[in-house]
């Protein structure tokens, strides 16, 4: 089977699933993330804090792991044309400095926006290398669907208008 974030619209599957490569968290990658968004909580940054806290020691931003899961998705720019919302985000469980996280998603909701798009529902849950839940959303995203008049995944759309040139 096709990525499904590279097949159009229309050929989508209500309940397809998708699996993604997985990211290790880094050091880099917290300390980073609180110089870009200005997110110095002890919880991330400090240690001796940290270590008093109730997870024992630092870990990444929630909003961290929920970028990079966006990131972790192969979202074909041909298709998908923009994330239109983020909802229900729910964090259950902290992402340690080392762990890897991955996503697993299926597809809920399609409903047609004019004849070029649509959106796509889809429930996302990014799991660390235990196999344990650390985070899970729903995610919409506006999808493009496949112009009547072209070829759609490498086959001739039949009910297209034959060109005949002058």
């Amino acid at each position: 089977m096709s990525n499904l974030f590279t097949r159009n619209f229309d050929s989508l599957v209500d309940g397809e699933s998708f699996v993604t490569r997985g990211r290790t968290i880094t050091e880099t990658d917290v300390v980073s993330f609180a110089t870009l968004t200005g997110d110095f909580h002890p919880q991330h940054m400090d240690a001796a804090w940290a270590g008093e806290s109730r997870f024992g020691n630092r870990i990444a931003h929630g909003m961290l792991v929920l970028s990079y899961a966006v990131g972790l998705v192969p979202l074909d720019p041909d298709r998908v044309v923009a994330l239109r919302r983020v909802r229900d985000v729910v964090f259950k469980q902290p992402v340690h400095i080392g762990d890897t996280i991955h996503v697993e998603g299926r597809l809920g909701r399609r409903e047609p926006i004019d004849e070029e798009h649509g959106t796509v529902t889809t429930a996302w849950k990014v799991l660390n290398q235990r196999g344990r839940t650390v985070l899970r959303a729903e995610v919409e995203a506006i999808w493009r669907r496949a112009p009547a008049t072209q070829e759609t995944d490498g086959e001739v759309n039949p009910a297209a208008p034959e060109v005949v040139p002058l």
